[in-house]
């Protein structure tokens, strides 16, 4: 009797394959602050004095006399410079041909070089807004005894993240006139405040008792929580995998402009350079370059970005260091 290989040859299933790569959705570099979209590869702003606004000057005006006066100063932020960010994928004629279904390469190449760049994306917003010495306002959390600067950690039972995400924001606007509107929350930060007895005590008789993100967003009186849930293998190519979480174990309390223009503040502006040709929101493209010199029908799918992540109002911005264990 023939044995099964001679009766059967395996062949790829047509209807599954595996392949490790996350959904757009857990990328925030895209939604959090503003994104302005600029002809030029570098430029510059403007930035009122917010000393000048704040000042109490006007005085009563007796009959016949000048009214008091003053005068503001303006200064050139220093510019932003679209950095270009790009990757590719070599696809040859002989991958086409070969391909067994469901293998597409050229699909399967655009798809990769796309998950490339957003986790490229995702890694420079942590680097630029996500790390301690950036914002005007840094809390380090705590086990136990907090002192100036810190507060306990938000998965002690102990601490009161509502009370202190309110007093923060409370604080912002006494300092700023803007009261802050949004919170990011990596994964391990999020997973503590939806267990926090304090948080489930709080919400235990509305329709749910579960704390989910539109209820967290009531209790901090924010429009918007981001929780980012993009991972990165930190490990060269050919060695075991090394993952983790990109943004680590921090928050960030913000202010964001939801209409960016002239005279409106935000903790970050994103300048996107969009005047390169097809370029998107985020000055991303993505092309098939034909590269005969490496075989025939050889093309290269290469993608690119180019943008610059600016801090515009370091006093906007409230960062929690480790604020959890």
């Amino acid at each position: 009797m023939p044995v099964r290989q001679q009766i059967h040859i395996d062949r790829a299933l047509t209807n599954i394959s595996v392949a490790y790569m996350q959904s757009a959705d857990v990328f925030i570099a895209d939604k959090v602050f503003p994104i302005v979209p600029v002809q030029k590869q570098s430029d510059t702003y403007f930035v009122y004095k917010r000393e000048d606004f704040f000042r109490d000057e006007a005085q009563e005006r007796a009959k016949g006399t000048e009214s008091a006066g003053g005068d503001y100063d303006v200064e050139q932020a220093p510019p932003y410079f679209a950095r270009v960010y790009a990757f590719h994928h070599d696809v040859t004629e002989q991958d086409r041909v070969n391909a067994d279904n469901p293998l597409k390469p050229n699909e399967d190449a655009t798809e990769f070089v796309s998950h490339k760049l957003l986790l490229k994306r995702e890694n420079l917003w942590a680097q630029k807004y996500f790390q301690a010495g950036i914002w005007a306002t840094e809390i380090q959390g705590v086990s136990s005894s907090p002192s100036a600067g810190q507060t306990l950690q938000f998965d002690s039972p102990s601490s009161d993240p509502v009370k202190f995400i309110k007093n923060q924001s409370t604080a912002m606007i006494e300092r700023t006139g803007y009261k802050a509107n949004t919170l990011v929350l990596s994964p391990y930060v999020y997973d503590a405040l939806v267990e926090h007895p304090d948080i489930i005590d709080r919400i235990k008789y509305t329709q749910k008792g579960i704390a989910t993100r539109d209820l967290l967003a009531q209790l901090f009186e924010v429009d918007n929580i981001y929780v980012p849930y993009a991972i990165q293998n930190t490990e060269a190519k050919g060695k075991t995998g090394a993952y983790s979480f990109v943004m680590g174990k921090h928050a960030l309390l913000c202010y964001v402009e939801k209409n960016p223009g002239l005279k409106k503040p935000s903790a970050g502006y994103i300048f996107a350079w969009t005047g390169l040709m097809s370029a998107g929101a985020f000055g991303n493209r993505i092309v098939r370059i034909p590269m005969p010199w490496l075989g025939m029908d050889t093309e290269r799918i290469e993608g690119e970005m180019a943008f610059d992540m600016k801090v515009v109002a370091a006093d906007l911005g409230v960062f929690l260091k480790d604020i959890v264990s």
